[in-house]
């Protein structure tokens, strides 16, 4: 009928009421569950949108010379950071993000994606080092990309030309690979450590504690105030036994040769330089060093990435043979021997003949002080033959042969001294008489570092005190941070004095007309030594190969000490494809002669590193040296460009020519 009300039935309207209650209770249990139940997650996730902690870098600690002259300090940059705490999206900005830092893109979603396992709180360092234009950028679009923020870090600035750079070496970047070894679990990624050299051995000493602000921001991201703060911990100073005006003449001595140089104080064990050549710039790695640059040095065949001085392990060739007088005179046997040098020998059915047949003459009768100062191969063949190989093996294994030294700096290698049991344990073959023909003369399976050469011969000088070296003293670090090792500190040899004179004296006529290196000869200056030269490949090779062969030429050895007995310094030179070993014994003069010099007559002006400089002079004399074979000393100059600004070291080191 027209004007009748539809009543809505009991079942319908019960339902709706129910829905409504339903929808009632859901939000009330939703309220409930946001204010009581989870109050504290979203209090937290609300104080983390208002307050940012943003860390503090703390700088590295700077590396000085035994002066305390700065070698290694930092300069300020800023770096680009990605805060990952805010909600917005990440991905859509990296396109932007990429264009201001110029990046590439795929790569900043590569690293977001690399860090989403991080905690959010934690920043992305996405740019080291940034130019003032990507300064600008981040700064001028802050309103569009308030994930974007800057941050001061304190970067390595080391001296220009590869300087030192193997002893101190450099540093970098921690990996994911580093982070997962037991050593770097409390590192972070961004973070910065040692990877070589001083810098990687005492990380732990020269790595600050970083800190941290708390910072106010808004809702778009900004910041606008600050809570507290916690202060940064800068890292702790590094004294090395180094000394710096030594250095250059080391650096000096050894310029346009590759090579090592090692000088120390055979006394303590102090390292007072080390140079390695080929070098390279460890600024390359201070921000972070491209593919390009760093595929180019590992695959350089002269491996100039490699510290020679404790890596290179070579036939030291005749160095080895004051350790073959060593055993000789000790065992008793080189007092009575006398040969005579036609040229050369026959051992075991070969001939081997001496290094004067090249000068077609002979070296005529030979006793052990002749025998040294002239290094006849003939007398130490039969020398070896006499002694055998076990004993030699004991003689240089006792004098740190084929065993690292200790030396407080990373990756340095063993070396190899040959017995019976070494051959058996490594080549599963008994030794063979004839082998140890070469061996007499550091031939054959001897291998040795310059640091071990300096070492043992230091050793024999002294008396037979065996110290281990060492780059910074104990005494200057934590108890808690020096570093462990199975070498002790000294090492007494008995050496019977009559023994020690006969060898001493032998190597000061070294220096001398009549011995091997009488060009190296320093006036008024109480410098021995031994020469020595070393295949890099057998003459039967050589012959093998012809005008190929032409190029491997012999390694140039020579070891150093002044003054003769109880040295104060000893000091190895590795000419690789030196040819002779007088020509290295004139580059161990320079470095001796700049010892000398320094300590008779202190340096004139001695500063301190001023605004990145270091600025150092000496008052050289005139150089007394030899003339033979026409070579000359002359006062000289090296220059270290210290990091970005240049620094004039003024030092009359005599220079070779």
């Amino acid at each position: 009928m027209f004007g009748r009300e539809e009543k809505v039935s009991p079942f319908r309207l019960t339902a709706v009421q129910y829905a409504v209650l339903f929808i009632f209770l859901l939000l009330a249990y939703g309220l409930w569950r946001l204010q009581v139940m989870q109050s504290d997650k979203y209090a937290q996730l609300a104080e983390q949108n208002r307050v940012r902690n943003v860390p503090i870098l703390a700088p590295r600690g700077k590396i000085l010379d035994r002066e305390g002259r700065i070698i290694v300090d930092n300069y300020p940059s800023f770096s680009a950071l990605l805060l990952r705490d805010s909600s917005r999206d990440l991905d859509a900005d990296a396109d932007l993000i990429a264009r201001g830092l110029h990046l590439n893109a795929d790569e900043v979603r590569q690293r977001l994606h690399r860090a989403a396992y991080m905690p959010q709180y934690q920043p992305l360092f996405l740019k080291e080092d940034i130019t003032p234009d990507e300064l600008a950028f981040i700064e001028s679009h802050k309103n569009e990309l308030p994930e974007l923020d800057t941050i001061m870090a304190h970067r390595r600035l080391y001296p220009r030309n590869g300087f030192m750079a193997h002893l101190i070496g450099y540093v970098g970047e921690v990996t994911e690979d580093m982070l997962n070894q037991p050593q770097f679990e409390l590192y972070n990624p961004g973070d910065v450590v040692g990877v070589s050299g001083v810098e990687k051995e005492y990380n732990n000493v020269l790595m600050g504690k970083n800190g941290s602000r708390r910072a106010l921001v808004n809702s778009h991201g900004r910041e606008v105030g600050r809570l507290d703060e916690t202060p940064a911990e800068p890292g702790k100073q590094l004294k090395l036994t180094v000394d710096l005006d030594l250095q250059i003449a080391a650096e000096e001595a050894l310029a346009g040769r590759n090579g090592a140089i090692v000088a120390m104080d055979p006394r303590t064990g102090e390292i007072l330089a080390m140079v390695s050549r080929p070098t390279f710039d460890p600024n390359d790695f201070a921000v972070k060093i491209s593919r390009g640059e760093w595929n180019k040095l590992v695959t350089d065949e002269d491996h100039p990435l490699l510290n020679k001085a404790i890596q290179a392990q070579l036939a030291p060739g005749s160095t080895f043979k004051i350790i073959m007088a060593t055993a000789g005179l000790q065992e008793g046997i080189a007092q009575t021997l006398h040969v005579n040098c036609s040229g050369g020998a026959t051992f075991y059915g070969r001939y081997f003949k001496c290094w004067v047949t090249a000068e077609h003459r002979t070296h005529g009768p030979v006793e052990i002080s002749k025998a040294i100062y002239q290094s006849c191969d003939v007398f130490f063949y039969t020398l070896a033959e006499r002694l055998g190989i076990e004993k030699i093996a004991k003689w240089a294994t006792a004098l740190g042969l084929g065993q690292k030294t200790g030396i407080d700096l990373p990756q340095e290698v063993t070396g190899v001294m040959p017995s019976e049991e070494w051959k058996i344990k490594n080549f599963k073959q008994k030794w063979y008489a004839g082998e140890t023909i070469s061996v007499g003369i550091g031939q054959g399976a001897v291998a040795a570092t310059p640091i071990q050469m300096a070492r043992a011969i230091g050793a024999i000088a002294s008396g037979g005190l065996l110290v281990r070296p060492h780059v910074i003293n104990p005494t200057d670090l934590p108890a808690n941070v020096i570093p462990a090792s199975d070498v002790p500190d000294q090492t007494r040899l008995p050496l019977d004095p009559q023994n020690w004179e006969t060898i001493t004296d032998a190597m000061a006529n070294v220096v001398n007309p009549g011995g091997t290196a009488p060009s190296a000869h320093l006036q008024g200056i109480d410098f021995a030594g031994k020469t020595g030269s070393a295949q890099t490949i057998s003459n039967a090779l050589k012959a093998k190969m012809g005008a190929a062969g032409k190029k491997f030429k012999d390694n140039g050895w020579f070891v150093g000490v002044e003054p003769r007995r109880n040295p104060e310094i000893v000091v190895c030179a590795l000419l690789e494809e030196g040819e002779h070993g007088y020509l290295a014994a004139r580059t161990v003069a320079q470095v001796i002669k700049a010892y000398v010099e320094k300590e008779r007559r202190q340096p004139t002006k001695v500063a301190g590193s001023k605004g990145g400089q270091v600025d150092i002079g000496a008052v050289w004399s005139a150089p007394s040296a030899s003339e033979s074979e026409g070579d000359h000393l002359q006062a000289g100059r090296f220059v270290v460009d210290l990091g970005r600004q240049r620094a004039p070291l003024a030092l009359g080191a005599p220079g070779m020519h």
